[in-house]
């Protein structure tokens, strides 16, 4: 997948976390917290499951022992931008077909119904995951607290 044009950010955030379940679902709340108080509450839900899944993703296959993975959430111009890096650089995502009875391994094909695009990137050490979700009409920022 392409990388995504640079744009102009308009507002950030960006934490790393440690490699546990808890951490997944303290950088789903932080995102959807973050998206709403930009003005974007309509993208809240959906940025919180990309975050699920794409950080999940991160935990299960791309750290490292004692190694963390970072959530950034941007505001561009045209969208909000998720990226989840991690250590593993070798481990692709790899969007598959779960079998029925498997209780994972739908991930990707959530985040791709889910976002209007998404991809990789390389990094130094590892890679990044990325998707966007558009924003419609260039709703105005709301003041950061």
């Amino acid at each position: 997948m392409a990388v995504p044009q640079p744009e102009t950010v308009l507002r950030e955030d960006a934490l790393n976390y440690t490699a546990s379940p808890r951490s997944v679902s303290l950088a789903r709340r932080r995102a959807a917290r973050l998206v709403t108080e930009w003005g974007h509450a309509d993208l809240a839900d959906r940025t919180a499951l990309i975050v699920s899944e794409l950080s999940t993703n991160a935990l299960l296959h791309g750290t490292l022992p004692g190694r963390l993975f970072r959530v950034r959430v941007a505001r561009i111009v045209s969208a909000v931008r998720i990226e989840v890096s991690d250590t593993r650089g070798e481990r692709l995502p790899l969007v598959r077909t779960a079998a029925a009875d498997e209780a994972s391994g739908r991930g990707l094909v959530l985040v791709g119904n889910l976002a209007n695009r998404w991809g990789t990137w390389p990094r130094n050490p590892g890679k990044t995951v990325w998707a966007e979700l558009d924003v419609l009409g260039g709703t105005p920022l709301r003041r950061s607290r």
